[in-house]
């Protein structure tokens, strides 16, 4: 679990800077919407991970 935390400490990090540069720059806005799917993603991951920990 402590990888997908990191994982997506990265990417909210990276979301931060594209969603400042996102009004007007058509690219980071790109950017910043495949940011959260990503995230998404790694959400389902962390609450697969968080159950089968909490079952053992």
């Amino acid at each position: 679990m402590k990888q997908i935390i990191d994982q997506m400490n990265g990417i909210i990090d990276a979301l931060k800077v594209d969603l400042a540069k996102a009004e007007g720059n058509k690219a980071a806005a790109a950017r910043a919407r495949k940011a959260t799917l990503e995230l998404a993603k790694l959400g389902k991951e962390f609450r697969a991970a968080s159950i089968a920990a909490a079952k053992k």
